[in-house]
């Protein structure tokens, strides 16, 4: 399985389509084929996934000189509140000062359940976006934006 297979297969369990926050395929394909974004995956046991297994998560991220970006993070539900959420924060946070990042950032809808593991992890709110996002229903939520530095 590619790793654009793997990333899909979780996109697909992780996110609700009511929050309408899923990539879709030609999306996620597209940005990794830019020469600044790139995926990491995460199997069940905290590990990159072995040939053959299924990934229990991932990041998708992008490099900018001096910053990076987290643009999505997922576990599969049946994976969650076993630590491979920080797991994944951590791998990127550390890929990140490798790569010569001072910061990191992301974007979340202001009623994500994640903002207490963003917090937790260090980032701290540093902007908003009023009504940015736009649920199946049509109910608008602010974005806030989050900032780390490493």
């Amino acid at each position: 399985m590619s790793e654009l297979d793997q990333l899909m297969a979780v996109m697909e369990a992780a996110f609700d389509p009511h929050w309408r926050e899923a990539w879709t395929r030609e999306q996620v394909a597209n940005s990794l084929a830019l020469p600044h974004t790139h995926a990491i995956l995460i199997g069940c046991d905290g590990n990159p996934p072995g040939p053959g297994d299924a990934a229990a998560g991932f990041v998708l991220a992008r490099r900018a000189p001096g910053e990076e970006e987290l643009l999505l993070i997922a576990v599969r539900p049946e994976n969650r509140a076993r630590g491979l959420g920080r797991a994944l924060l951590e791998e990127f946070a550390n890929q990140a000062r490798m790569s010569g990042a001072e910061r990191i950032f992301l974007e979340m809808r202001a009623n994500n359940p994640a903002q207490k593991l963003y917090l937790d992890f260090g980032f701290s709110p540093i902007g908003k976006r009023r009504d940015y996002y736009r649920t199946l229903d049509g109910e608008k939520i602010d974005a806030i934006t989050f900032g780390c530095e490493l």
